[in-house]
């Protein structure tokens, strides 16, 4: 697979180019620029303005940070270690209505992806990587993290500087490439829809 990304129509480089490398280099996130990238997320469009995206972090070095380690699957535990900063994304899944009773909230993580985009964009604006992943142990995440009724685990995201294909493991250096994306054929059609 290259390690070059080319789009078949002219959509801005900042989506083309973006990509969520697994190899950081351990240096801590300033709390500053997390600052900034949180902010980005704060002006996410989100539906009758419910903003339901929520976000525990952790810069690396600090317990909060051992603690969003620990609440990962698998090989995330591997790898995330070296980012500069975790997430714990979080919706909330419920919303109060005109007449004060609770209601879900259909849209919760449709705007919760959509903050996890601008994450993205403005980490990459700064000179950092992000990287989503939804191996996470949701259960665990909310005991840890005392999260209450009403909210959903979606994912974590690590956030960091690029660091070298060559420190990770060896199975993992092989996807640390540029991924490429399906066309824009086989997912919108016009006036149609197809599986």
């Amino acid at each position: 697979m290259s390690d070059s990304r080319h789009a078949d129509h002219p959509a801005a480089s900042m989506f083309v180019e973006r990509w969520s490398p697994r190899s950081f280099t351990g240096e801590a996130l300033p709390e500053s620029a997390l600052m900034t990238i949180l902010e980005a997320a704060r002006w996410t469009p989100s539906a009758s303005n419910t903003q339901p995206w929520r976000f525990v972090y952790g810069l690396n070095g600090t317990p909060e940070f051992d603690k969003l380690v620990s609440v990962l699957m698998g090989f995330n535990q591997v790898w995330t270690p070296k980012a500069g900063a975790l997430l714990l994304v979080v919706s909330k899944t419920q919303t109060v209505n005109a007449d004060g009773a609770q209601s879900p909230l259909r849209w919760h993580s449709y705007d919760t992806g959509a903050a996890g985009l601008a994450i993205a964009l403005q980490a990459e604006a700064l000179g950092y990587h992000a990287h989503s992943m939804g191996g996470v142990e949701g259960e665990k995440a909310k005991e840890v993290f005392s999260i209450p009724e009403g909210y959903k685990v979606e994912s974590a995201i690590a956030i960091g500087k690029l660091g070298p294909r060559e420190a990770l493991p060896e199975k993992l250096q092989e996807r640390e490439v540029k991924s490429d994306r399906m066309p824009v054929s086989e997912f919108a059609f016009k006036g149609e829809f197809k599986a």
